[in-house]
């Protein structure tokens, strides 16, 4: 005979395709009942537009299908509320955040496109117009604003809250000032989602008007926690040319998307390049690879950045190009960037 309970235990096994986690437990498989060998459930998805959706459908088929005595399976679908939504990540009291005006998370839905620079520049860029400006390096698995700003001081605490380090005008924090020099973090799960917690909340960050996040490249629990622990937090997604690249920002801003999270615009990085033997900008990795996004998503795109040597040697050497060349070619893109990003959000 079939019960309700076997019908749990068989899908609790089968997981989101992107929090990788019980459908079940994240509370998307509901109402479930048995009407002789029928079995009728709900499936809650987090957005009506959901890509995945299809593949759900078709595995809690497959699982509760395979079960004795059951022939056949009818799942009507539905879409979480707000509050749902809110459940999957509970936000937390972040103390240190109370005088933080706004928060710009820089994303990637891959490694490697350069994120970190323009975390790093578009924070100065925006301290040189005179605004108040902090940086978080929430990249718990590979934290490098530290050797891109020559940040070798640990903090500072104070009434169990940590103090940021000042350096180039900005308050600046990472995982990698408070960790043994070299040595890897080996974080997962609730882990990370815990440091990540403790570095927005746990920091003095006083009064900004910006505090600028770089979070870890691709999907994972780190961007999903920074994202929903702090309210409107708005999200600049980095990409570079390449088809591989922007296949992955999709999915990022899909995600983003899902939890009803703020995307402010695209940059895209690594655009082209002067190589001096031509007035014509080369593009190594094609080019409009940022302008496809912004007309697929409707978002805006802030900013094509060149492939510079100025910029490649800034993060060498713990002086960032919107310090040592702030009135260069890159230079001036970054400005524009950090006016549009003003513009936006006031």
């Amino acid at each position: 005979m079939v019960d309700e309970q076997r019908i749990r235990d068989a899908v609790k096994g089968v997981l989101d395709p992107e929090l990788k986690k019980s459908l079940l437990d994240l509370g998307m498989i509901r109402d479930i009942h048995v009407e002789n060998s029928l079995v009728r459930l709900t499936l809650a998805l987090t957005t009506s537009k959901c890509p995945k959706k299809e593949a759900m459908i078709a595995e809690i088929r497959r699982v509760v299908g395979e079960l004795t005595g059951v022939t056949g399976v009818e799942i009507q679908l539905t879409t979480l509320s707000k509050e749902d939504l809110q459940g999957l990540f509970p936000q937390h009291p972040l103390v240190g955040l109370g005088k933080v005006r706004h928060v710009v998370a820089v994303a990637s839905g891959k490694g490697g496109v350069g994120k970190t620079t323009i975390a790093v520049n578009v924070a100065l860029a925006l301290a040189g117009m005179g605004k108040r400006v902090g940086l978080l390096d929430a990249d718990v698995y590979g934290p490098s604003v530290p050797v891109m700003l020559a940040v070798n001081d640990s903090p500072e605490w104070e009434n169990q809250m940590m103090i940021p380090v000042e350096k180039f005008g900005l308050r600046i924090m990472s995982l990698g000032m408070i960790t043994e020099k070299g040595q890897p973090v080996v974080w997962r799960g609730p882990l990370v989602a815990k440091a990540i917690n403790q570095l927005l909340g746990q920091v003095m960050w006083g009064d900004l008007d910006y505090l600028v996040v770089d979070l870890p490249p691709g999907t994972g629990d780190p961007s999903i926690t920074v994202a929903q622990s702090i309210p409107h937090a708005s999200v600049l997604m980095v990409t570079t040319p390449q088809e591989v690249a922007l296949a992955d920002v999709r999915r990022s801003i899909q995600l983003f998307n899902k939890f009803n999270i703020s995307i402010i615009g695209l940059v895209e990085n690594m655009s082209y390049f002067f190589c001096g033997h031509t007035e014509n900008p080369i593009e190594i990795f094609g080019r409009g690879g940022g302008k496809k996004l912004s007309e697929e998503f409707g978002l805006p795109l802030l900013g094509e950045i060149p492939l510079d040597r100025e910029i490649g040697k800034g993060g060498d050497s713990g002086v960032p190009l919107m310090v040592s060349a702030p009135d260069s070619e890159p230079g001036r893109i970054f400005q524009v960037m950090a006016e549009k990003i003003i513009k936006i959000t006031q």
